[in-house]
């Protein structure tokens, strides 16, 4: 193991209603999450960890429960875009059983390129089409991309939800993930992990 992964902790809580993922990484220099669905700030806490941020791969609903509780404990948010109704569905959603989302401020919003995150080089793609914020977070030392629900094992995200396009989805797969080393671990909003060179050869969404 390189000493990079050696200072590199990645654990992941799956909660909420449609059982989403969120990611804590711990580094030498800092922790942060990588989405933030309904539970994850009592587990942090009951592990005793500290987190410093929080970024959202996108503002859908079930990744964003509770970005509040998170902010509430001093943690900061970056994200694509401000809150809005809009990004979190509930402005769309009243009749579909949505739970309800705190309102939160994000603290900085993020553009595409090359970024530090607490000594980690990581770099952030904008891919539209599950929803219009979506980010992805690629970080090439650790050979690890946080896909958001852009991408799955075997699938890709849903995009009959307002302003989805399967379209531009699937060009921006194309240009900011398949173009990743094939041996690049996928983490992905729900489901199991999978890699870039497994989705080339066996996912019919991109076949």
């Amino acid at each position: 193991m390189s000493p990079y992964l050696e200072q590199m902790r990645i654990t992941i809580f799956t909660g909420g209603l449609v059982q989403t993922n969120g990611y804590l990484v711990e580094t030498a220099k800092g922790n942060f999450l990588v989405d933030a669905p309904a539970g994850i700030t009592e587990w942090v806490q009951a592990k005793g960890v500290r987190v410093d941020a929080l970024y959202l791969t996108h503002q859908h609903y079930d990744h964003v429960e509770d970005v509040a509780a998170l902010r509430a404990i001093g943690v900061k948010v970056f994200a694509w875009a401000d809150y809005s109704k809009e990004l979190t569905l509930e402005a769309f959603g009243s009749g579909w059983g949505l739970p309800s989302v705190e309102p939160y401020e994000v603290d900085e919003i993020i553009v595409e390129g090359e970024r530090l995150m607490f000594g980690t080089k990581a770099k952030v793609s904008h891919v539209p089409g599950h929803s219009m914020d979506s980010l992805t977070f690629y970080i090439p030392d650790a050979g690890i991309v946080f896909a958001g629900d852009a991408l799955f094992a075997g699938s890709v995200g849903r995009c009959d939800l307002p302003a989805g396009s399967l379209e531009l989805l699937l060009a921006g797969i194309q240009k900011e993930l398949l173009s990743l080393p094939d041996g690049t671990r996928v983490l992905s909003g729900h489901g199991g992990e999978t890699t870039i060179g497994r989705e080339k050869t066996t996912n019919g969404y991109l076949l």
